[in-house]
């Protein structure tokens, strides 16, 4: 499952976003923060192949947002113990539209289930404009941490999401709820 992970985030952020990222044996997409600190969420469908992933990183030691990209945001990058960085947050390429928005939404659930039950109370990140936009109106308390920027000709806004016992409702809300 995590070999079928890495070779869709290659598929997608290497192939199809051309983003300079690094590739092992020219298919997998690994970088620097795919560390023994980082955990997985992954959706997987009965044959094991991936459907939709994210990676969570801790924010109290190596992160994107922290190393990477502080200027995104206006005050100090959110960090502690409970919170984490979503990152490479991947729909596979091979599903139909209406598979990946499926596999997009358990994945939220997912995300937002997840930190309820392991005490993650933030989670933060770092996305393009269009997808922030997205993210937005999914119905957690989701906020951007600064000003979308330009960068290596993306626009790009760090987010800081809260969870918390409101968090289900409104993703009900939102219409994006959608248990596994």
């Amino acid at each position: 499952v995590l070999r079928a992970m890495f070779a869709a985030r290659k598929e997608v952020f290497v192939d199809l976003l051309k983003w300079d990222l690094p590739v092992l044996d020219g298919r997998f997409e690994i970088d620097q923060f795919d560390t023994p600190a980082a955990h997985y969420l992954i959706l997987a469908d009965e044959w094991g192949r991936h459907r939709a992933s994210a990676r969570l990183l801790p924010t109290d030691s190596s992160h994107l947002l922290g190393d990477l990209y502080p200027f995104l945001c206006d005050g100090p990058v959110p960090a502690g113990p409970n919170v984490r960085e979503i990152t490479r947050f991947c729909l596979d390429r091979n599903q139909t539209a209406g598979e990946r928005r499926m596999a997009r939404n358990q994945l939220v659930t997912a995300l937002a289930e997840h930190a309820l039950a392991t005490g993650i109370t933030d989670y933060t990140g770092v996305a393009e404009i269009g997808w922030l936009q997205q993210i937005l109106q999914f119905g957690w308390l989701c906020r951007p941490l600064g000003r979308p920027l330009r960068q290596d000709g993306r626009t790009l806004a760090a987010l800081h999401i809260q969870i918390d016992e409101r968090t289900i409702d409104g993703l009900k809300r939102g219409g994006v709820f959608e248990p596994l």
